[in-house]
């Protein structure tokens, strides 16, 4: 047997490329290909695999000319230089080390803090400019100070463990943090308000969506207690610099340590040259262990699967065997489909995610569908979530995840139903997979349906009552939105009703404020499925 071949076109360490030497794999390391566009797309068709940092761009025409390329794998967490969906067209498999870097990244984010609340980079440049300014420097400690975290997933709570360390008084935002796992932090549990007005500190650590951009704005800014520290390690664009700047110049907030930025390589932001900021250019994975970290982990990681077909932190393909994928294909895409109804349905805390699994699908790859609905369910908050790193995002939250199997006990020869938990109520969702391979929504909060599922979709619950079909037609179709397919429920008459909507594209901010208007719905919520 032919033994795979790997290209690394990028700096890995050379114990890195060593492993894959020691696996029996055919290494060429050449760190200067990465950089030459023509010669990597000239010798890429050679390899089943490619491993990399940041320099090396595996674009679509890249991948289009990678004939025999298995995977790609990359040493950190960004993907932005790999085009993602054509290598999904192409069946290569893209994989990145998401935890490698947590504790630099988490040291990093202390330093920032540290850095703002001693002014320590504009004392050591004052200092060698020879002058002796001790009376200017004024610090704070960070001794009994209470410290807000926004996002106390894996980087979050490193950090509020290092900072209960330093004796500070920890509060914690985070809408997947469960009480109990907030209790074994040592961190209290807060709404991101009360973290505003308590925090002498403040800092981030989630990724940038479109909840969570500019989650700290002029509004919510003008919330916080007069005299705080903000530091942002995780995303540029958390933070309004703008806003950030004025609330500065303004006196209200007294400092703040930036790492990353809304526009990078930052040449210039309104935060740059303002007293009490500490600025640095994205530095919080740079340090030597780090980097060694996630490139002994790509090595391993690349190995594994040209070796055995273990898959691990893929970010576009579900853990399962060749053998498994053609049967199960259809039902990994129904477990996230649910998975995101749920997911963007539910804006509480989940303490925990149930699964039921019925008839035939039993006998499936269970790990599998599972982390595929949990996926579903977590990229609600946290889009660069995959199938494999879900159960950990999920265990670190505290959500309880459980799994029940049971004999084919209706119409259909099997389904699947999932159950979200909060603290004050319970969502339940249930899908099968027709004769087509296509994947339908069943049952609703207990009522049954038969619904397709499609890209753009419109979920909405009312009491039922007559004028509820014309309203929703009249209202989309006024409003320039075209209904593709149209699905209604309800347990019994003048109870409770509900309605799903395919739609050919997203409905508009008039559609829905104008559907709102009515007072016909208590919920009128849109959804997005990945359906590719």
């Amino acid at each position: 047997m032919t033994a795979p071949k790997v290209l690394v076109s990028d700096k890995l360490s050379e114990t890195a490329v060593q492993i894959f030497r020691d696996r029996g794999i055919d290494v060429t390391f050449d760190p200067s290909i990465g950089k030459d566009k023509d010669k990597l797309l000239e010798v890429i068709g050679q390899y089943d695999g490619l491993a990399i940092r940041s320099a090396t761009k595996a674009t679509e025409k890249l991948i289009e000319a990678a004939t025999n390329l298995k995977v790609i794998g990359r040493a950190g967490i960004g993907v932005d230089n790999v085009d993602i969906p054509a290598a999904s067209k192409k069946g290569v498999i893209v994989m990145n080390t998401p935890f490698g870097n947590s504790v630099t990244t988490a040291e990093h984010a202390i330093s920032l803090m540290m850095a703002v609340a001693r002014q320590i980079p504009e004392a050591n440049e004052s200092t060698h400019a020879g002058k002796w300014e001790k009376s200017r420097f004024m610090g704070v400690e960070l001794f009994n100070k209470t410290l807000g975290v926004i996002g106390a997933g894996n980087i979050g709570g490193i950090v509020c463990d290092r900072a209960l360390g330093l004796r500070m008084k920890v509060v914690a935002y985070d809408p997947f943090l469960s009480e109990e796992r907030a209790a074994k932090l040592g961190v209290t549990k807060v709404e991101l308000d009360e973290l505003l007005a308590r925090a002498d500190f403040i800092t981030l650590h989630v990724p940038l969506t479109d909840k969570t951009r500019n989650i700290l704005s002029a509004e919510t800014l003008a919330k916080t207690k007069k005299g705080v520290r903000i530091v942002n390690c995780a995303r540029g664009g958390l933070v309004d610099e703008a806003a950030l700047a004025e609330a500065i110049k303004s006196g209200h907030v007294a400092g703040a340590g930036f790492d990353v930025f809304q526009t990078e390589p930052a040449t210039d932001s309104p935060l740059f040259n303002l007293p009490g900021v500490v600025v640095t250019p994205h530095l919080g994975a740079s340090t030597t262990e780090a980097q060694e970290n996630v490139a002994l982990q790509v090595a391993e990681q690349m190995s594994d699967y040209l070796l055995t077909g273990a898959v691990e932190n893929a970010l576009n393909m579900p853990s399962v065997t060749a053998e498994e994928a053609r049967v199960m294909g259809p039902w990994v895409k129904l477990a996230g489909h649910l998975g995101a109804f749920a997911g963007q349905l539910t804006d509480e805390p989940i303490k925990a995610i149930n699964i039921l699994y019925d008839g035939v699908v039993t006998e499936m790859n269970l790990d599998a569908l599972g982390c595929a609905a949990i996926a579903g369910v977590m990229k609600a908050t946290n889009p660069d979530v995959n199938m494999v790193s879900a159960p950990v995002l999920a265990k670190e939250r505290g959500v309880k995840i459980s799994t029940t199997t049971q004999a084919k006990s209706g119409v259909f020869d099997a389904y699947i139903k999932l159950t979200v938990v909060t603290e004050t109520r319970e969502r339940s969702i249930a899908g099968t997979v027709f004769s087509d391979g296509k994947p339908r929504f069943i049952q609703i909060k207990g009522i049954n349906i038969d619904a397709e599922v499609g890209a753009h979709m419109l979920y909405t619950t009312n009491k039922d009552v007559p004028g509820i079909i014309g309203t929703l037609g009249g209202t989309l179709g006024g409003n320039g939105v075209n209904i593709a397919n149209f699905t209604l429920g309800r347990k019994d008459s003048g109870g409770d009703a509900i309605a799903l909507l395919y739609l050919d594209a997203a409905p508009n901010d008039a559609a829905l404020t104008a559907l709102r208007g009515t007072n016909l719905f208590q919920q009128v919520r849109p959804l997005e499925f990945e359906t590719n």
